[in-house]
């Protein structure tokens, strides 16, 4: 699910991102990432002030790895098309390789933070916000070049088709984590996705 810890600091993130992900931020103690992290609680305030200064820095990890395998998978070089098909996949298979790893479906860490901290903790709050405009710039970037190309219809709203497309993945991983089940995105989600577009 990531990098192999190379410091104190980065096994306390490695640890937060896996417990917080598989459970719930208001679920995980400081001292339940210590014992995880096997990182004594001195160290944990060395390096971060409190828990929510923790889940900041895990999601600035997390959206960088989503940003490096999205330079790639969004890439100008690739049709249009080809980019959301490939994101939908990616989707799909990363919900199915920390599934296997935790033990169940997971779905996305932002949208769990975001729904138990947005309003409670407005510096939470602003980074998951920062994270959707950046998901939806890459959709944006692609759809702008489906107008072009004359596969959607020229007078299709970007920005809010792009926010659809957000809130449409988010909503298929929360119910699969409700569901605890991924065979509905596994058939689905890319067909569903293209028809939300809207694909001549």
């Amino acid at each position: 699910m990531g990098r192999a810890p190379t410091n104190t600091k980065q096994k306390l993130i490695d640890t937060a991102r896996e417990l917080i992900w598989s459970e719930s931020y208001n679920a995980v103690s400081v001292d339940d990432i210590c014992k995880k992290s096997d990182v004594k609680k001195g160290s944990f305030y060395h390096y971060f002030p409190s828990k929510a200064h923790l889940a900041l820095e895990t999601m600035d990890a997390c959206m960088e790895e989503t940003k490096l395998k999205y330079d790639d998978i969004f890439s100008p070089t690739r049709p249009p098309l080809e980019r959301f098909e490939l994101m939908a996949r990616h989707v799909i298979e990363q919900q199915k390789e920390i599934s296997k790893e935790l033990g169940h479906v997971c779905g996305c860490p932002f949208a769990t933070l975001g729904s138990e901290l947005a309003a409670q903790d407005k510096e939470i709050g602003e980074k998951i916000s920062n994270i959707c405009a950046k998901k939806s710039a890459y959709y944006e970037s692609a759809l702008r070049d489906l107008v072009a190309e004359g596969a959607i219809a020229s007078d299709t709203d970007i920005e809010v088709k792009a926010n659809e497309i957000f809130a449409f993945i988010i909503g298929h991983l929360i119910m699969a984590r409700i569901k605890n089940d991924l065979s509905f995105i596994e058939k689905n989600l890319e067909h569903a996705l293209l028809n939300l577009i809207g694909i001549k």
